[in-house]
């Protein structure tokens, strides 16, 4: 049975890509930091129905952290198939209002904790020549956005890492893609009022939010072997968002 391990699987995104990849087949690593009651309930209720999943707790921004988990979801499972960073942060400010604590914050969560736990899971892709990277960036990494400038550099850096990955994992039978989602139902969106939220609906083409189910089934297909020629690529699961 294969193993993926999701980052930030308590968050919306998240959790609907851990039931997806638990009903397609897969052993479910849910990492977890502040989230970890709710990735340890999401577990929960996989394993009543049925499925492998246990919780990984770790604070990604720090590469000791990362190594500590890594070993225990090897310990647990014998290795990851597949790597989904999914964890991130967001922030509304002015840029020149954003304290240097507030940067390196941003980058530390959304774009070096990605590092971290590409370099703890390459080793063994490597051995077994064969694996799949899923980074998860934003529309705001591709497109920028403004009073996001932080957010939007460390989505975009997750974008940069992902084409450069492809190129250095392909001969090692690798792949490394990113999902760029657009504006999602997600508890991170929830700072957003009802009036904003509209907006953004009305500036997306199929004039709806999307859901975090949809937005995991990109990542879903690029874990599949339908993807299997596919690397290197940023998907904008939007609604057309972005055309």
């Amino acid at each position: 049975m294969k193993t993926v391990w999701i980052t930030g699987a308590s968050g919306g995104i998240g959790n609907a890509a851990a039931r997806l990849f638990a009903q397609a087949g897969y052993q479910v690593a849910a990492g977890c930091f502040r989230g970890k009651e709710r990735a340890e309930t999401l577990c929960a209720a996989l394993r009543s129905e049925g499925f492998a999943a246990e919780a990984f707790g770790a604070d990604l921004t720090d590469s000791a952290s990362v190594e500590t988990a890594y070993r225990a979801i090897e310990a647990w499972c014998g290795g990851v198939d597949v790597l989904v960073n999914n964890a991130g942060i967001a922030q509304q400010k002015l840029l020149t209002d954003v304290t240097d604590e507030e940067w390196r914050r941003m980058f530390a969560v959304n774009t070096d904790a990605a590092f971290y736990c590409c370099r703890a899971v390459i080793p063994h892709m490597v051995r077994r020549q064969h694996g799949r990277i899923v980074n998860v960036s934003s529309v705001w990494g591709v497109r920028g956005a403004s009073c996001e400038a932080p957010y939007s550099a460390s989505k975009a850096a997750l974008i940069g890492l992902t084409k450069a990955l492809a190129k250095e994992l392909g001969p090692s039978g690798i792949t490394v893609n990113c999902v760029a989602p657009g504006v999602i139902d997600t508890p991170m969106n929830a700072c957003f009022d009802d009036e904003t939220m509209r907006a953004l609906a009305g500036e997306t083409p199929l004039c709806r939010i999307g859901t975090p189910e949809e937005a995991a089934r990109a990542i879903l297909f690029f874990a599949s072997e339908e993807a299997s020629f596919i690397t290197g690529q940023t998907l904008c699961a939007d609604g057309g968002f972005m055309v």
